[in-house]
């Protein structure tokens, strides 16, 4: 749905871009991730055909971005870092106002203005001028705004920026929710947010790609180990000998009141460990998974990284 290849963007001598290439499915939810200044906004205002590339290939459901822009711009939704408001409007009336911009048929756009509203959690303030509004609300708005005209593709440039935590929920459940109807690429510097809403991620820094694919995979391949914390009923000395016998471990250590158990990533023997645990009645009371969680991903991936 969303197919980079070699993109590169210069803004005189600084390329802010640099060869990126990465594949995004159709109906997924991915997570565009880097430091600031690493050329997240770039690339997504070349995405949208706000910004034309120096070099390269972009495509957004198998349609050129460079020569078929007016084509993109019909099926994508764009919420940018900073929503173009006109406080002056209600929000109705600016939802409108874009609903015609957009150039949704009159017979229309009364449907499409009431089904943005309800979406983004906007009637309570419909009829109230913007600038009245809380910088929550505000984002709300950005995001019907992108939502108006029914798109395809959505892009969404920190969605979540400047909300309360509730607010946060609910915009997360509403992202949520538009997956498989709509792909959506969001950039985010809240890097729990992407393991609850995101299928995979593109990682990049000063321009260059670090990582791109599914969270499981990127684990997987950007660590050497894989492996369980256990904590059972019993759990004598006499269990290290026995977990390190079983096929594919490479380490057993005491943690807290557990066991620590690691093994290689071309393996998975928690269903060993399952089975002994219960075949022997220890009584397992806690298996959790050591992998590498999305902070050390994404530091292990900007640091240095293998590209994917």
């Amino acid at each position: 749905m969303i197919e980079v290849e070699h993109l590169t963007k210069k803004f005189g001598d600084l390329l802010a871009v640099r060869d990126l290439s990465f594949r995004v499915e159709k109906g997924k939810i991915w997570g565009l991730l880097g430091p600031n200044a690493a050329g997240k906004t770039t690339t997504m205002r070349i995405l949208t055909g706000y910004l034309p590339a120096t070099d390269g290939k972009a495509t957004v459901s198998g349609y050129d971005v460079f020569e078929q822009t007016n084509d993109v711009k019909k099926i994508t939704g764009y919420l940018p870092e900073v929503v173009p408001l006109y406080t002056d409007m209600t929000v109705e009336e600016y939802l409108k106002f874009v609903a015609d911009i957009k150039q949704i048929p009159p017979d229309k756009k009364k449907e499409a203005v009431g089904r943005s509203i309800e979406i983004s959690g906007l009637d309570l303030v419909k009829h109230r001028l913007i600038r009245n509004i809380s910088r929550g609300f505000k984002q709300r708005v950005g995001i019907a705004q992108a939502l108006i005209h029914d798109p395809q593709i959505l892009i969404l440039d920190e969605p979540t920026i400047g909300l309360d935590p509730a607010q946060i929920i609910e915009i997360r459940r509403l992202i949520s929710s538009l997956k498989g109807e709509h792909t959506i690429m969001l950039s985010t510097h809240i890097l729990a947010e992407v393991t609850q809403i995101c299928d995979g991620v593109v990682i990049i820094s000063d321009g260059q790609l670090k990582a791109s694919g599914s969270l499981r995979e990127l684990t997987s391949s950007l660590s050497d180990r894989d492996g369980v914390f256990i904590r059972l009923k019993k759990a004598g000395e006499e269990l290290m000998p026995i977990f390190r016998s079983f096929p594919g471990v490479e380490n057993v250590s005491r943690q807290d009141d557990g066991f620590k158990i690691e093994w290689g990533t071309d393996k998975d023997i928690r269903d060993v460990i399952t089975r002994y645990v219960v075949d022997n009645d220890l009584g397992l009371i806690e298996m959790k998974s050591l992998g590498m969680n999305i902070e050390d991903l994404y530091l292990k991936a900007i640091s240095g990284g293998t590209e994917q």
